[in-house]
């Protein structure tokens, strides 16, 4: 018997010619859509004036030129408040929808879960045209609180599907017994609930402030005069390219893999018996 799974295990641990293939192709596809992240780091430190790979010399000159300049700064700044914004809304009325979702027992729940999924589905420009036609008869082009809605709308999907398979997979007798001692509804869940969904949460707010930092469409429809950092970006491509872009382009690498690092050092360090 103990020669016979030996035998097996060893079967299982066997690694076949078309496994090494495969690894061999995964491992290239990974390198091909990497690349181009490479490649921005050396040509941000570039000592030219276009941009060249490989750089023929370095200089943090265009990192000096972006810090110095205050169009991009009002766009960086502008799109942190944005997403920021975005994050709060978002997480907030994703968070109720979920619980309504999960826990509801209301006719034509099933259609209004298919609903709130349509802005992952629908494809982003007939979304901003459609959202540009209602906030122009309101008259709020130009606000960067348009902004914050549109992203809003667009950010809540994430949201619903993190929080919602969270809390279907909750127990909710933890609930139910702080209820049974004398807590409200609500207190049961700020108290008892939320905690031990956290690391849901905070996953669905780091999708919603980079869906909401890294959106360029929306915020040219509704943004007017206030440009988000992604629309300067657009706009330098399309008028100067220098490599001024690239030296932003590892600025938001750098802010995005942060705010990963907090994320999962918050998930991990989450109890789930919190």
């Amino acid at each position: 018997m103990e020669l016979s799974a030996n035998s097996r295990g060893r079967r299982r641990r066997r690694i076949r010619p078309w496994h090494i293939g495969l690894y061999v192709w995964c491992g290239l596809v990974f390198l091909f859509l990497m690349a181009p992240l490479i490649v921005v780091f050396p040509i941000s430190f570039s000592s030219s004036a276009y941009l060249q790979f490989p750089p023929p010399g370095w200089s943090l000159r265009w990192y000096t030129a972006f810090i110095d300049d205050t169009a991009w700064i009002d766009a960086t700044v502008r799109s942190l408040n944005v997403a920021a914004a975005t994050t709060v809304l978002s997480t907030v009325l994703g968070t109720m929808l979920a619980f309504s979702i999960v826990r509801g027992k209301f006719l034509g729940r099933s259609m209004i879960n298919q609903i709130s999924m349509l802005p992952l589905i629908v494809p982003v420009i007939v979304y901003s045209i459609a959202v540009y036609g209602l906030f122009a008869q309101l008259q709020l082009i130009g606000n960067w609180q348009a902004i914050v809605l549109g992203h809003t709308v667009h950010a809540i999907p994430f949201v619903l599907i993190l929080v919602g398979a969270a809390l279907r997979t909750y127990d909710v007798n933890f609930e139910q017994a702080a209820m049974s001692l004398g807590a409200s509804r609500l207190t049961a869940i700020r108290r008892v609930t939320l905690p031990q969904i956290r690391p849901a949460l905070v996953s669905a707010m780091f999708l919603a402030f980079i869906s909401s930092f890294d959106e360029l469409v929306v915020a040219m429809f509704l943004g007017g005069s206030n440009m988000t950092l992604p629309k300067k970006m657009f706009d330098n491509i399309i008028n100067a390219i220098d490599p001024t872009i690239a030296a932003v382009s590892v600025l938001q690498i750098v802010l995005v893999t942060g705010v990963l690092i907090v994320v999962s050092k918050i998930g991990a360090g989450a109890s789930p018996t919190a």
